[in-house]
């Protein structure tokens, strides 16, 4: 146990006094926090719940950017987080907590290494209002410090180690917490899988409420709650969203919002906290078919990815949102290859929504703009039928990569190969399922397409297998992307549905000559096809390709044939 850790644990167990609300106590705690103990310590979250939870963690946050329902749409970071605990069972309230994040505190602690904590206890009051403070200088140690702090108060009740989080929308956790700790690689504890959204409880007792427009000052009138109007800040009225929250606003908001929450645990209301909201900890990839029903209004168009960007940097940009499994599928374009655009279907519109205040949020250093789409767009892109890919699909858990630019006469034994030399002279990546774990794209016809999806059983085996890209099979250098579910679906649908000789669409064949351009059916086999030309080539540059051959075409012989464009 580090020094700082052990400190305040003592003070908790030692003197539980010292954070009865009549006492305050700063903390500040310098940044780096390269251990990880507080990450879990949360460990009696009640994630799967049926009963009504021991303590609710009432939770306010503000960023340096917009307030209200703007909350998180800035891509702003976390400078305060604000929060009071609530025993359910015997309707009693704890200290209320402020943590303020100041990264340029850094600067000032120069010559304190990264295990020096400042304890100072005070009986003043704070600027805020708030009985205990701590100051720290980044969002990791700040989830760290909120982590440590909540568990050691709850011991220290000792009356139940269920507990839930709470807050007045989904704002606070799925645009806040979790996509700053996604961006920044930070790992959050378990209480924050899982949260009651206030308003949604608040909506059980007055269904007739409109949900989008509650807010912790709109639900304390029916509920006859006094507010001190001048001081408490009500995000419906006209205020600027844009404009940075007062430091007391938050302490404000989380003492307004428990006295709501006593209200409702008591008569006449007796409400009970027992089915939370739940935030996906990873994206499941899965198929889609053609066949179902996908509603419009939970489906969203990605544009500017970058393109080699794959469905599980897609759920980490929407990190705190839950998509609907197999809910990413990347576009491609008429080459085969992704053209930076990908459709995500979310598994409500509620999330739908907040996905839409991501617009122009950044994907590393490009930035991301998120449209509405339709569910008939999707199923254009990760709709399927065959029941081969649905084979091959099935397997959950399994990492998939595209090979491109494979012989047309390779074979199954030969990408085993590939990929598992039997000299021993390179790296091995086994494939899951040995032959059932590759699947080759062909033409209608059976043709090969010099494309193949092959599964690996684990991230590990999937990157040795990556770091191959552009060796040789046969005489070919291979292309090797990590690929996923959408995407086999996409390939198969394009090359299952083409036919094997592009024609030009109807409104360009009125330029081309009046006579026949085709031979007849059954006819004998005595056309050649050209592919790779230059997109200025005509048919002067053709004949003079093919110099002394041209004596021997047809009349009209040469067909340039046209895409869409």
């Amino acid at each position: 146990m580090k020094p700082e850790i052990a400190v305040l644990t003592n003070i908790v167990e030692n003197d539980r006094n010292i954070f009865q609300p009549s006492s305050l106590c700063h903390v500040l705690i310098s940044t780096a926090p390269e251990s990880r103990r507080g990450q879990q310590v949360c460990s009696h979250v009640v994630r799967q719940m049926t009963a009504q939870v021991d303590y609710l963690v009432v939770v306010f946050t503000a960023t340096s950017g917009a307030s209200g329902e703007l909350l998180g749409s800035d891509e702003k970071e976390l400078v305060q987080l604000v929060w009071q605990l609530v025993n359910v069972n015997n309707k009693t309230l704890g200290r209320v907590n402020e943590l303020l994040i100041r990264p340029d505190l850094s600067d000032s602690t120069g010559e304190k290494t990264d295990e020096d904590v400042l304890v100072e206890c005070k009986e003043d009051e704070t600027a805020s209002g708030a009985d205990c403070v701590y100051t720290v200088t980044s969002l990791d140690s700040g989830i760290n410090m909120f982590n440590l702090q909540l568990t050691n108060e709850v011991n220290s009740e000792g009356a139940g180690t269920s507990l839930c989080l709470c807050t007045d929308g989904q704002l606070h956790i799925r645009q806040v917490i979790h996509p700053e700790a996604a961006n920044k690689n930070i790992l959050v504890p378990d209480c924050f899988y899982s949260f009651f959204d206030l308003r949604k409880e608040f909506k059980n007792h007055f269904p007739t409420s409109d949900l989008k427009a509650l807010n912790a000052h709109v639900m304390a009138e029916p509920l006859n709650i006094p507010v001190d109007v001048p001081t408490v800040w009500d995000p419906s009225a006209n205020q600027d969203p844009l404009a940075v929250l007062p430091p007391e606003v938050a302490v404000q908001q989380v003492r307004l919002m428990t006295s709501i929450i006593l209200t409702l645990l008591s008569e006449p209301y007796c409400h009970s906290f027992s089915n939370p909201e739940k935030v996906s900890e990873r994206f499941e990839s899965g198929t889609c078919s053609k066949m179902e029903k996908v509603c419009d209004n939970t489906v969203i168009r990605a544009r500017g990815l970058p393109w080699q960007s794959s469905d599980q940097d897609m759920a980490r940009f929407f990190k705190g949102l839950n998509i609907a499994k197999g809910g990413a599928a990347l576009c491609l374009n008429a080459q085969g290859r992704r053209n930076g655009e990908a459709l995500v279907r979310f598994v409500s519109e509620e999330h739908r929504d907040l996905a839409l205040q991501r617009h122009k949020h950044h994907m590393g250093n490009r930035y991301i703009e998120v449209y509405k789409a339709t569910g008939e767009d999707f199923l254009k892109i990760a709709g399927g039928t065959s029941n081969e890919v649905a084979m091959f699909l099935s397997r959950e858990d399994q990492i998939i990569v595209r090979m491109r630019g494979l012989p047309f006469n390779a074979t199954h034994d030969d990408v085993l190969r590939f990929f598992s030399p039997e000299d021993g002279l390179k790296e091995t990546c086994p494939i899951s399922g040995g032959k059932e774990g590759i699947l080759f794209v062909r033409y209608p016809d059976g043709r090969p397409t010099g494309d193949a999806f092959v599964l690996f059983a684990c991230e590990e085996h999937a990157q040795c297998a990556l770091r191959k890209h552009k060796e040789l099979l046969g005489k070919r250098y291979i292309e090797l992307f990590k690929s996923t579910a959408a995407e086999v679906q996409q390939v198969l649908n394009r090359y299952s549905s083409a036919p094997l000789i592009p024609v030009a669409p109807a409104p360009l064949v009125s330029v081309l000559p009046t006579v026949s351009l085709l031979p007849p059916p059954g006819g004998v086999r005595d056309c050649l096809r050209l592919r790779g030309l230059p997109y200025t080539a005509n048919i002067e540059d053709i004949l003079t390709f093919l110099g002394e051959f041209t004596q021997d075409i047809r009349q009209h012989g040469v067909h340039m044939v046209l895409n869409q464009q």
